[in-house]
């Protein structure tokens, strides 16, 4: 039997001993049997691309989110999307070997509070999982077989969803969505929302955003560490009576303890590609609007009435192409545009060179929303204008519904990573 080295239908790579794809549950078998003799396996199926290379300019430690930079080896080309751009007036990205993308369900509108798994139709990663969170015995997509231990079913070999490949909350005055997107094995991201009865009667609002750095070990556990700590940090920081631009920086901090504990419980060497990830967090007090950040996570304000008051973003990215723009090296277009763009020079683990959170408060004077996300978004939706034309315009009376639709913005866009979306509501809605 010819072997294959990457998936016929979805372009994965395979390892000798597959039998099914692990992505999509293709039988392997029957696809190498189908393939002409003429045709050998060549790691060129499914259109992937070649890897391209360079090092940075800047003599600064860079860690790539999608693969290892400066002191890892070169970065691994972003994987571009085999699906059709939605029509957002954005630019799609640059494709090679386009193919039909996968239907999705039409997302549905969770009203009530709590992280709950997507249900879908047709998608098996949007189905919804059995309550208390053990998946379902049979399969999504064959609807007979039976699920193995290890996730996969033993009629077809399908992989089975698991819980954080789309997950949603909802609270009092904020809501995030977290989906694995088209390309990645896993979710990687993470969020944490609360809110916080602060000692003079009034309240806050949490929300919390890590990115996993896909290069380090164990991105998934970092970024759920990370998100985990800091939020608890500033729900006992803010009920204490503590200033939010300090409880943003104490929580910063102390996310960065969690992950480095997970380099220093299974790594002899902590710095030896250890658990990273970025963080990026809002909070929202009565008046003001703090953000707190380390990487290339990202803030945005998006007012309601974006024909008076521009949109902003609050944030400025720990990146390589922050730096070139910084040092007058290259204009935004130009270093955004170079394949060096995403190497970041912040982030939380134990082989950070530097640990320097990032701290601002806005007092706006309209309301609005603050948009945290991860560059699963931004990527297809970069600048603040782009990103708040695709905000619907009554995000702030419906943020579960605004986080649903970015989501689609970035799948309907290519879907190439992990994405997570936050949405706060400003000013914070008072109880009663």
């Amino acid at each position: 039997m010819p072997q294959l080295t990457v998936c016929p239908s979805c372009a994965e790579r395979l390892e000798p001993e597959d039998k099914f794809c692990g992505n999509c549950g293709t039988n392997l078998a029957a696809a190498a049997v189908a393939r002409k003799p003429w045709e050998p396996p060549s790691d060129t199926d499914g259109g992937l691309v070649a890897p391209r290379s360079g090092e940075p300019a800047a003599e600064t430690a860079t860690r790539g989110p999608h693969g290892p930079a400066t002191g890892y080896g070169p970065p691994p080309p972003r994987q571009e999307s085999d699906a059709a751009p939605g029509d957002y007036g954005l630019a799609p990205p640059e494709r090679s070997a386009p193919a039909a993308a996968p239907d999705r369900a039409p997302r549905p509108d969770h009203s009530a509070p709590g992280v709950v798994p997507r249900a879908g139709a047709t998608d098996p990663r949007e189905v919804l999982l059995a309550d208390g969170g053990s998946p379902a015995r049979m399969c999504v997509a064959c609807g007979t077989g039976s699920v193995d231990p290890d996730g996969y079913c033993e009629h077809c070999g399908h992989a089975q969803p698991r819980e954080r490949d789309h997950m949603e909350q909802e609270l009092p005055g904020v809501a995030a969505v977290t989906d694995r997107g088209l390309r990645h094995h896993r979710n990687e991201d993470a969020f944490a929302l609360s809110a916080v009865a602060l000692p003079d009667g009034g309240s806050a609002v949490v929300a919390v955003v890590c990115d996993g750095v896909s290069s380090a070990a164990r991105p998934d556990e970092a970024s759920a560490a990370a998100a985990r700590a800091a939020n608890a940090s500033l729900r006992v920081s803010l009920t204490g009576g503590a200033a939010p631009r300090e409880a943003m920086h104490e929580a910063l901090l102390t996310a960065a303890e969690s992950v480095n504990a997970l380099a220093d419980d299974h790594d002899p060497d902590p710095a030896a590609n250890a658990p990273a990830c970025t963080c990026v967090s809002a909070v929202t007090t009565g008046d003001l609007l703090t953000v707190g950040w380390i990487g290339d996570s990202r803030a945005y304000w998006i007012p309601d009435d974006r024909t008076g008051e521009r949109p902003a973003r609050l944030t400025e990215d720990d990146s390589w192409a922050a730096r070139m723009v910084e040092a007058g090296l290259m204009s935004e277009a130009e270093a955004y545009a170079d394949v060096r763009a995403h190497a970041i020079t912040g982030w939380l683990g134990a082989d950070a060179v530097e640990l320097d959170p990032h701290t601002a408060s806005f007092q706006p004077d309209r309301p609005g929303v603050v948009v945290v996300c991860t560059d699963g978004l931004w990527n297809y939706a970069e600048s603040a204008a782009e990103l708040a034309a695709v905000v619907p315009a009554d995000a702030r009376d419906h943020p579960l519904r605004c986080a649903q639709t970015l989501v689609g913005v970035a799948l309907d866009g290519g879907g190439h990573d992990n994405i997570t979306v936050a949405v706060l509501p400003f000013p914070t809605p008072q109880p009663g």
